[in-house]
């Protein structure tokens, strides 16, 4: 049975900052301090089901012009690595441009930062990791936490312990590792999820699991696979092998009567399973129930898979939905190279998924290098334009091309 429905705060919007209406001005407060992580707080679900974004989070997260310009004539999806570190040259490189003067600490930047340092190994450009070192200089290796213990605000911890991993300089740990230490003792209500929203998985587990690599303290690890455990009890659905966003879509519908299962959702929890398994122990205990739950949502996910080889929002009802949504679809591609790379899934079996998907996904590259089809920030399945790029579904694209270029420079698994 599933856990008791969700009581912690979810994205919705708040009266902050509201009288900030000029871009520039905007822009001239992100560059001279954090304001921008004064994120809506949340209240809990309500019945109805979409997220309202926050004043701020809308004004610095991407946009959706009428007018976005041709689609790229100058890149190809050719499986090669002089073809992918183009694309993901040319990506990256506009997205830099463009969103290098509002970098924030929210949720929404995470998966930007995580795609920037990969796609600094994919391109050999200094550039996108040396902006990750920057940014995280500006804003002291802190994150935000003023709504502890949400899970959005520890997202950025993982950049920080990444980059922390590289040097081992005490400064980029010590304010990850105190929020983490208080999430340690915090006491749970066994009526109340801590990660209520699938999303979540991906914000908080791989910040711990990263944090007991870099301290050899298990305690964080044994904490994050007890919430881990507890979500998936709710929200995991046993018989499609997909998740519900959270408890509100347990007994709604898509049009044809299917389940609702969101596309960029479910990307979370498949981005958050390759950032926990990758620093997972081999001899964990529960290692094989992540291995089994990844294994299932990517067999579940190459039966759906379209003829364009993407995934529409609402993954059980594709013909609701015009366009594919790119940032769920570059996070499955992601995790399922991730998985061929790793052994985990038969290559044989999975890699025309992921050729047919990293072919959709190039396709929605414009000619000044947007990102296009990503939704905009939201919690159910939803409509958008063909221009549409916001910076998370940027960094799960950034992710795939640091995955898909490893394996096709692999004649085969790293292990068995």
């Amino acid at each position: 049975m599933p856990i008791s429905s969700p009581q912690l705060p979810d994205r919705q919007p708040t009266l902050h900052w509201l009288f900030i209406a000029s871009p520039l001005f905007l822009l001239a407060l992100g560059l001279a301090f954090p304001v921008a992580d004064l994120d809506a707080q949340s209240p809990q679900p309500s019945a109805a089901p979409a997220n309202t974004p926050s004043n701020l989070e809308q004004s610095t997260v991407g946009d959706s012009p009428d007018n976005p310009g041709p689609l790229a004539t100058d890149v190809s999806p050719a499986l090669t690595h002089v073809a992918i570190s183009r694309v993901a040259e040319k990506v990256a490189s506009w997205e830099l441009v463009r969103t290098q003067p509002t970098f924030n600490r929210l949720w929404t930047y995470a998966a930007l930062y995580d795609g920037f340092l990969a796609a600094s190994k994919t391109t050999a450009d200094p550039r996108f990791h040396d902006a990750m070192v920057e940014m995280s200089n500006g804003f002291g290796w802190k994150l935000i936490n003023d709504r502890f213990p949400h899970a959005d605000d520890m997202a950025l911890g993982k950049t920080y312990m990444d980059l922390y991993l590289e040097s081992r300089d005490p400064i980029r740990l010590a304010h990850t590792k105190e929020v983490l230490d208080q999430l340690l003792v915090r006491p749970d209500d066994p009526s109340k999820l801590l990660w209520w929203w699938c999303d979540a998985l991906y914000m908080a587990p791989p910040v711990l699991a990263k944090m007991a690599v870099a301290t050899g303290d298990h305690r964080y690890l044994d904490y994050m696979d007890k919430e881990w455990w507890q979500t998936s009890t709710s929200l995991f659905d046993p018989a499609e092998h997909l998740y519900f966003r959270d408890s509100r879509y347990f007994t709604q519908k898509q049009k044809n009567g299917q389940k609702i299962f969101w596309s960029r959702g479910n990307g979370w929890v498949m981005g958050a399973l390759v950032n926990v398994l990758s620093v997972m122990p081999a001899d964990y205990p529960t290692r094989p129930r992540y291995i089994e739950q990844f294994r299932q949502m990517a067999d579940r996910l190459a039966a759906i898979q379209s003829k364009d080889g993407l995934w529409r929002s609402g993954l059980l009802d594709p013909d609701s939905y015009d366009l594919p949504e790119v940032s769920g679809s570059a996070f499955f591609t992601y995790a399922v190279a991730w998985g061929i790379n790793q052994g985990i899934l038969d290559r044989a079996k999975f890699l025309p998924v992921v050729t047919r998907a990293w072919t959709g996904l190039v396709s929605h590259i414009y000619a000044d290098g947007r990102l296009g089809s990503i939704q905009p920030i939201d919690g159910q399945p939803g409509v958008f334009k063909p221009s549409a790029s916001y910076v998370y579904g940027v960094g799960s694209f950034l992710l795939a091309a640091s995955e898909v270029d490893l394996l096709a420079n692999s004649p085969g698994p790293k292990r068995p």
